[in-house]
């Protein structure tokens, strides 16, 4: 057990709810890694809400004890984040971190690490552009997942600072390190929920399943904008149930991120596979989920989306022991290895052209949504639909073959994707990091804010008449009764909006009372009288009683 590390969590709860995205999938089960194999002594999880600690550890545990000890504190504790040395955020977009690092003076005191989910989005791939004009320091880093994505980021960065250097000059082209840590899962836990002979033959005598028939298994969300267009599985299932001369069932657990596109995927099934077996699995219940990686027998996933990134059901599919066909696409390319855990089917998509920067320039211009810009993309984005069925054939006729792969998926995950591997890999960015830092010179980190988004008081400073400064003085107006003020203040609702801002009703009643003695006193003088942890709140206090008509100043 060595070190600490922060958290930035911004959910409103640890642990998933329906129709997860797989962005959320997989933070939680990196979160559970850190907590169970990171083999730190304390994790700090930030967050803007007051969370149930109790419900936070169990998802964080999943029923486990844990060696590590977990707490829990605000996105605003710069205290935690230095004493951490490293602080983690689940997304990629680590600009307003680095700010707020600067803005509190402690740029050399910690890292920022971030992690690419998808580079789909053109607001996505803006905010992790903007880590270029950002204090994101050398001593930071953007995790990509698999090679494929960490080439689109260098080459993005690449061409952003050289843009940069053309339009301000300069020589220096700054980016963040951009290392590659794969996602991972836990093989032990996957390999029991798959190996239950029982639970096997139970799911597939309720799926209608003979001893010989082969299932094929899909895992994800159930949306061609997103994720795949289903056409080309219905296709290439169907065709290799001919290739073998009996059809394959086909079981896809799953949600329907809009439940009015299930109709289509049904239409899409019986268009082109009129003779599969069809089956559909909730897959926001877990029990059918784990009891479907045990009765499967292929895994199939023809992901044709720009979305996609990293892919992690197909890991899965490999720690459960099933063989797989996938597309040989993003992330794909570097989980699976052709021939050794799966058969990848080739894509194909167009050249750059008028058309496809057109799709951009109307999402851009907000005329089609992100769904739909993406899944324009992938509508004309191909998987090779006949290398599938080849596959898919293949597997289905031999069962040594499925064994074969099975064993070497598994085998593959434990040499690169269980969570000690990745946690592993973990360490040693974060010790490397902690090694830059140590030797980046100390000058020149002194606390400044953003210029472009700071503080409101300051940026807009011009509004007012009057800015507040330690001279301004205050007094009780004529007329005012400082206890019945106070007493107003406390009963009527609208009072109590953004009052966690400004020091409580006591110390708002003594303020009042002391004007009454003593009038027109500088602002200086009555913070003096105070903690200078309750001196914010003190100040704010006199503006808002001058808001309410109580104090007059000067």
């Amino acid at each position: 057990m060595r070190g600490e590390l922060a958290i930035h969590h911004l959910g409103v709860r640890v642990g998933l709810g329906q129709n997860p995205f797989g962005r959320d999938v997989a933070n939680l089960a990196l979160f559970r890694a850190f907590a169970r194999h990171g083999g730190f002594e304390r994790l700090h999880l930030l967050t803007p809400f007051r969370i149930d600690p109790a419900a936070a550890h169990e998802a964080l545990s999943a029923g486990e004890a844990l060696a590590t000890e977990v707490e829990y504190g605000s996105l605003l504790d710069q205290g935690r984040m230095a004493r951490a040395g490293v602080l983690f955020r689940g997304k990629a977009d680590l600009p307003e971190l680095a700010w707020a690092r600067r803005s509190a003076g402690r740029d050399l005191d910690y890292s920022l690490v971030g992690l690419i989910h998808t580079l789909a989005p053109p607001l996505t791939r803006q905010e992790i552009a903007l880590a270029s004009v950002a204090p994101v320091e050398p001593w930071d880093a953007i995790v990509c997942t698999s090679p494929a994505v960490q080439g689109a980021m260098q080459t993005m960065f690449a061409e952003w600072t050289d843009y940069l250097g053309q339009k301000f000059g300069g020589p220096e082209r700054p980016a963040p390190m951009l290392p590659m840590i794969p996602l991972g899962v836990d093989l032990a836990e996957m390999t029991a929920l798959a190996d239950r002979p029982q639970v096997r033959a139970a799911a597939r005598a309720r799926l209608g399943l003979s001893e010989g028939d082969v299932l094929v298994l899909w895992v994800g969300r159930l949306s061609f904008f997103e994720k795949a267009a289903p056409q080309p599985m219905f296709r290439a299932v169907e065709e290799a149930g001919r290739k073998v001369g009996r059809p394959l069932h086909f079981a896809l657990a799953g949600w329907f991120p809009n439940p009015e596109h299930r109709p289509l995927f049904e239409e899409a099934a019986k268009g082109y596979a009129p003779t599969t077996p069809v089956h559909w699995i909730d897959g926001n219940d877990r029990v059918l989920l784990g009891e479907m990686w045990a009765a499967a027998d292929i895994f199939l996933s023809l992901v044709d989306n720009i979305q996609e990134t990293f892919g992690l059901a197909p890991v899965e599919a490999m720690a459960a022991g099933l063989p797989i066909v996938a597309s040989d696409w993003d992330g794909y390319r570097f989980t699976l290895q052709h021939g050794r855990q799966a058969f990848l089917a080739s894509s194909l998509i167009p050249a750059p052209g008028r058309p496809s920067a057109g799709m951009l320039r109307r999402h851009q211009l907000r005329i089609d949504s992100y769904q739909a810009y993406a899944g324009h993309v992938a509508y004309y984005t191909a998987i090779n639909v006949r290398e599938a069925a080849d596959g898919l054939a293949a597997l289905a006729a031999s069962p040594d073959m499925r064994r074969r792969l099975g064993q070497g998926g598994r085998q593959r995950v434990r040499e690169v994707f269980d969570w000690p591997q990745v946690m592993r890999r973990y360490r040693e960015l974060f010790d490397e990091l902690a090694a830059i830092r140590q030797r980046a010179a100390p000058a020149s980190r002194a606390p400044k804010l953003n210029p472009v988004s700071g503080d409101p008081f300051r940026d807009f400073a011009g509004f007012a008449t009057k800015v507040l400064s330690p001279e301004t003085r205050f007094a009780l107006r004529e007329g005012v009764s400082p206890g019945d003020e106070v007493a107003l203040a406390l009963t009527v609702r609208l009072d109590g909006f953004a009052d966690a801002w400004r020091a409580p009703p006591d110390a708002l009643r003594r303020l009042v009372e002391g004007l009454a003695e003593t009038p027109w006193r500088a602002l200086g003088d009555i913070v003096s009288e105070v903690p200078p942890s309750e001196r914010a709140g003190v100040t704010y206090g006199l503006v808002w009683l001058c808001k309410m008509g109580v104090l007059d100043w000067l």
